[in-house]
This record gives C-alpha cells, structure tokens and sequence, in this order.
C-alpha cells in the first residue's frame, strides 16, 4: 500500500523545524529515524499532511556524559550509536543490555532512541529502560525548552505529552545515586519480534545497600508501566533473596497482561515475576563477587 500526499521539508534549524511544525497546524510529523513512522505511513495507519525531516539539524546525534554523570542522548543519536558505545557499555548497564535487542540490526542502523520513546509503543525497549532511571525527555518549542519525566511524557499507547509545535530534541539520564547496576531480558518469539513480556531493571548500590532502583515492565500492558511499588521496595536495604522475591512479585502484580497467541496472562506475569529475579540476583551476584 502507498502513503496519501503530503508535503516534504526538510529544515536547516531547529527554529526552522518549530515554525514548520506551527504551520502545519497538528497534521505535522516529525521524521528522524522513520523506522516506525514510514511503515505507519505505508498501511495508513498516518495520514500527515506534513513530514518534517529533521536529519538535516546540526547538534542533534550526540551521546556524552557530563562531569556528574549524566547522559545526554541526541535526537538523531542512532540506536546501533548506543549499541556500539563504550561510553554506554561502562557508564548504563541498562541501556547496554537493552540496546542489541531492539528490533533488528537494519532498524538500528537508522532508528533513533528519542524517537523510539516518542513513539510510544507499549513493546517499545527504550521508554521503559527511560522509567527505570528516572530519565526525562527534553522537548523544545516556540516558548522554549522543558524537560518532561519519562514516566509522565507516555499518555496511553502510541500517545505522548509532546505539543504539536514541539519537537525532542534529547534524552536525559541522571546520574547514578552510587554504583549504577542493571539489566534488560525480553521474551521474543524470533530476534527482531515485539516483546511477549521485557523487564527493565535499574539498581543503585553504595557498598550493598540499594540507594535508589526502578523497574518498569515491557508488553504486559497498554502503555509502559512503571512498577514503582517493586522498585520501592528495594530501597534502603541489600538486595538479599528475600528482598528480591518480594520485588519480584509485586512486579508481577503491577502487570496488566492480557491472553493472546504470544501467551496466557499467568503466563506473562510468570515472565515478569522470573525476569526480575533474575536481573536482581545477577546484579547481586556480581556485587559480593566484586567485593
């Protein structure tokens, strides 16, 4: 199937992207990666009047980390730029478990992280990793910049917070409270496939007690959860087997799964339920080794 017309621009400046945005009214569209909007253009599930290309805007592929530790991911920032990323790979076990299982290795070449938040997908990897660090998306519009909490810029499936005359332009990520440790583990029926069910998992320890965690839940519901009461429950203690069982259960608890050809609901909260066990004794395990 083809896409319905739409006009074409491709701006040069951010304030000129804005001003496109303005003009067209609400029946603009932003395209970075286009890795999620082309295919909802080709079956019509999009019907824009207007593609801003924003490929073209200078400043916007950067992935650094500033002198506190936090981590600034560009707009343009490609998910195959974070999957290759040393600074990544040493600083946000999160995001460096999470980033060689988006999708599949042509979508990486060219999708983008901010992008993928954007989009909103209740399967979608990155918004989730975003909860679980309590990351914020900065956005920029004709009133100028503000950030947005990642567990309050996601309204409902494929829905945002996001003004028709806004675009975001970064992703930020806090420094760590202590010693970042994490982890990602998603249930796939084939590489490249939506999750069945995906936990992401974000610890901070000072010697072996939890300063602050966060874990949110991947395709068991019908947006991105944040699974606040398990992640809660981990703070201020060690992570012992108790402390894990319990956060384990009441993330199955904040699951909202529904039975389908991927699986039952028990099924998926079982998934839940052993995913975050998993990525916790991991981190535990690797803590009293490394002590």
């Amino acid at each position: 199937m083809y896409p319905p017309r739409f006009r074409y621009e491709a701006p040069r400046s951010l304030r000129e992207a804005i001003t496109l945005l303005q003009e067209g009214g609400g029946e603009a569209k932003i395209l970075a990666g286009g890795q999620s909007l082309i295919p909802m253009l080709k079956l019509r599930f999009a019907s824009p009047g207007m593609l801003v290309d924003i490929n073209n805007l200078p400043g916007l592929d950067h992935l650094t980390r500033d002198g506190d530790g936090t981590i600034r991911i560009g707009a343009l920032c490609r998910h195959e730029h974070i999957e290759r990323s040393e600074l990544i790979t040493e600083h946000q076990p999160t995001i460096a478990a999470a980033a060689p299982l988006v999708a599949d290795p042509i979508v990486r070449t060219r999708g983008t992280f901010v992008g993928s938040v954007c989009h909103a997908d209740p399967q979608g990897d990155w918004a989730a990793c975003m909860i679980a660090l309590d990351g914020a998306i900065v956005a920029e519009g004709p009133g100028g910049r503000r950030s947005i909490a990642a567990r309050d810029f996601v309204t409902g499936p494929f829905q945002n917070v996001l003004a028709s005359d806004e675009i975001a332009v970064e992703a930020v990520i806090p420094p760590p409270q202590g010693e970042a440790r994490g982890g990602y583990l998603k249930l796939e029926r084939r590489i490249g496939d939506f999750a069945t069910a995906a936990v992401a998992v974000a610890v901070d320890l000072r010697g072996d007690q939890v300063t602050r965690a966060g874990i949110a839940l991947v395709g068991v519901g019908g947006t991105t959860i944040d699974a606040r009461d398990a992640a809660d429950a981990l703070v201020g203690s060690p992570l012992s087997s108790d402390a894990i069982e319990r956060a384990a259960e009441l993330a199955a608890e904040a699951a909202q799964p529904r039975s389908d050809h991927r699986g039952s609901a028990s099924y998926k909260r079982h998934i839940v339920r052993t995913f975050t066990s998993r990525i916790l004794t991991q981190i535990d395990r690797s803590t009293q080794k490394a002590a």
